[in-house]
């Protein structure tokens, strides 16, 4: 089953539920910002997301660096922003609630 992106009325709603996530400049995507208070607590975080992706089967492009994590998430086959980029998103914002 191929996997539709989002329309603009959907995705406006989606990013309206999701204060902490910031929309692509290209639109495609969604991407937010992490900071922790040191490398052991970013990559603990990372460790608990990678686990929620892999059984989502979805798998988020992220950079770390020291404290801070940044993620994009977008979905490929979809060719931008799809209902699993906001479901995995939900997710994520659980972890620093």
């Amino acid at each position: 089953m191929a996997i539709s992106p989002l329309t603009p009325d959907e995705r406006a709603l989606a990013l309206g539920e999701l204060p902490r996530w910031t929309l692509s400049a290209d639109g495609l995507a969604i991407t937010r910002s992490l900071i922790f208070a040191d490398f052991a607590q970013a990559f603990g975080f990372m460790a608990r997301v990678a686990i929620l992706a892999e059984r989502a089967d979805h798998h988020p492009e992220w950079f770390n660096v020291y404290n801070r994590v940044d993620i994009r998430l977008t979905t490929h086959d979809a060719g931008g922003l799809s209902k699993r980029d906001i479901a995995l998103a939900k997710l994520i914002d659980q972890f620093d609630a």
